[in-house]
């Protein structure tokens, strides 16, 4: 039986799965409580929607709403967070997230480490294959999203 945190990094990854079958990134996220309920869910919307902010994590704080609790959530996404998704997650005290991987790209896992977050990198086969292959088929729209 797999153990929560597996359960909520599959999750993340169904996500992200969804957003590649909508035309978008291949990126998702939930937030979930410390008993392993997930508060909500998001996946890369920016192709989408248009939105340069609509990262996964982002997307899942927004489906959060208004929380006091946010220091309680655990933030599981499927790749390393960008510095405006490690800078959210700082804005509202995570202190712990889990990453699918970083193999493809290392985001702002250095300032959310100096921030005192515990994070939990799984080096994910599925989450590695899954970008790797996106980037290979869609490098034009990768670079975009990244900003390079």
């Amino acid at each position: 039986m797999p153990t929560t945190d597996d359960h909520l990094l599959d999750e993340a990854l169904a996500e992200a799965r969804q957003s590649l079958d909508e035309g978008g990134l291949p990126i998702g996220a939930v937030l979930a409580d410390p008993a392993g309920q997930i508060i909500s869910r998001g996946h890369n919307l920016r192709v989408q929607t248009a939105d340069p902010t609509a990262h996964a994590e982002v997307v899942a704080f927004r489906a959060a709403g208004r929380r006091r609790d946010f220091h309680m959530l655990t933030l599981v996404t499927t790749l390393s967070p960008c510095i405006m998704c490690a800078a959210t997650s700082l804005l509202y005290h995570i202190r712990r997230v889990i990453i699918g991987e970083n193999q493809n790209f290392t985001g702002a896992e250095d300032l959310l480490s100096e921030h005192g977050v515990d994070l939990d990198l799984r080096q994910d086969p599925r989450c590695i294959q899954l970008m790797q292959h996106f980037i290979q088929q869609h490098p034009d729209l990768w670079q975009e999203d990244i900003g390079h």
